[in-house]
């Protein structure tokens, strides 16, 4: 199993995003780049990097052991709605989006609780620990 960390991948690509902006402006952007990309882009990385876990195709350090492969282990039965959950979970959304997408689509809502309630996207979130401006 491969092991990383979201911190220090995060970082990286922090500091690629830093250069390129660095680049296009002409000039070192120095610390306020790297604020810019946590600002903008960590939660959505730190998303993304969560759903690799959950999946079991990537193993990070940070996150919940117990969430490692928890998809494959879960949800087997209901892979269709699960897969269009993460779906809205991959673009940003939170719960109560994804609830009243379900709703308004009459899908069924007590296994769209369970699944939400298994993956808990609100216990799951990290500040970013390598710059302060989050």
């Amino acid at each position: 199993m491969e092991k990383a960390s979201v911190f220090v991948e995060g970082e990286k690509e922090a500091l690629v995003f830093k250069w390129i902006e660095s680049e296009k402006a002409g000039k070192d952007l120095g610390e306020d780049a790297i604020h810019r990309w946590v600002k903008e882009h960590w939660w959505g990385y730190l998303r993304a990097r969560w759903v690799e876990h959950l999946h079991g195709r990537r193993f990070w350090v940070e996150l919940d052991r117990n969430d490692y492969g928890l998809l494959q282990r879960e949800f087997m039965d209901q892979e269709v709605l699960l897969d269009r959950i993460l779906d809205r979970i991959k673009a940003g959304h939170e719960n109560l989006d994804i609830i009243l997408w379900a709703q308004t689509f009459g899908l069924p809502m007590e296994q769209v609780f369970y699944i939400l309630e298994r993956i808990d996207i609100n216990s799951r979130r990290l500040a970013c620990k390598f710059a302060s401006g989050n």
